[in-house]
């Protein structure tokens, strides 16, 4: 078979000190991106090494460390990522195998399932506020009509009131986490639940034995991930408890902003700053997890 010549690649011509000289496409590369590397470095590194400087001096952390609502937010920042976020997570594992059902009707109820996280957080969770309202929320006046029993002040009480921010941030941010999880089922070959039901295993069998080991390290991921979103995320609480009852409800997020309303630039960017011990070994052990 005949050899085909290839042209030789043409070097890049030298300038007048012996170096290679830019193209005009990449001298017009290193225009387009100068923007976005303004604009990174106005609006991201900035602000993060302002921040940094603001929260540098140790007074901060003593005053914050003595305030008696910092250690009051840690307990509920806890509370969030032990309790709301593993019973997000489970109803979000259950629903992905109910979704993945192939029936008309369940598609259409899909549908209206992904509302929550796709409607803006700021009109959906303050209607649970009006909802909620004791005088003339809707909750209480269903109580009042069918058992003629005036209902609670939910929000009055900072453990209903958590409870309750919990709840909202579980509904809000379900259907993530679910259309995530479905995906991972749907990765699942088929084949391996068909040979399962001809071997007569049952339901929570091809579950444990094919369903979970195939997810395990999504699902460990999807939590992870949402512990770390979570941590900076004050929509549930800020807007439905806006950390009342008497500051017994804010989280290290809502914290910082409580702190900058009272003009303690330095109180808030130290509330910011202590939470990077907890972020940091969680986004640690997720890209371990991911590069196995």
């Amino acid at each position: 078979m005949a050899s085909v010549a290839l042209p030789e690649a043409k070097a890049l011509p030298e300038g007048p000190t012996g170096r290679r000289s830019w193209s005009p496409w990449q001298k017009w590369g290193l225009i387009l991106l100068a923007p976005y590397v303004v604009v990174f470095l106005v609006l991201v590194l900035y602000p993060v090494a302002y921040g940094l400087w603001l929260a540098r001096h140790p007074e901060s952390y003593t005053k914050l460390f003595a305030d008696p609502i910092f250690g009051r937010s840690v307990v509920n920042t806890l509370a969030f990522l032990v309790i709301a976020i593993n019973i997000k997570m489970v109803i979000a594992l259950a629903l992905s195998g109910f979704f993945i059902t192939a029936r008309t009707w369940i598609k259409w109820l899909s549908l209206l399932f992904i509302l929550p996280w796709a409607v803006p957080s700021i009109p959906t969770i303050l209607s649970f506020r009006f909802m909620l309202n004791p005088e003339w929320g809707i909750i209480n006046s269903l109580i009042f009509r069918y058992t003629g029993i005036d209902g609670p002040n939910w929000l009055n009480d900072p453990i209903l009131a958590l409870s309750l921010a919990m709840v909202v941030h579980v509904w809000k941010s379900l259907p993530f986490w679910t259309l995530i999880l479905i995906a991972g089922r749907l990765a699942i070959p088929q084949e391996h639940y068909e040979a399962a039901s001809v071997d007569g295993a049952t339901r929570w069998q091809r579950f444990r034995f094919i369903t979970w080991p195939a997810m395990r390290t999504l699902y460990l991921t999807c939590t992870i991930l949402s512990m770390i979103w979570t941590l900076g995320d004050f929509n549930s609480v800020y807007l439905l408890t806006g950390g009342g009852p008497a500051d017994m409800t804010h989280v290290l997020a809502t914290l910082g902003i409580r702190y900058l309303r009272l003009d303690q630039v330095d109180l808030s960017m130290a509330a910011i700053v202590v939470a990077l011990p907890a972020i940091l070994p969680l986004i640690y052990f997720m890209m371990k997890r991911l590069s196995r």
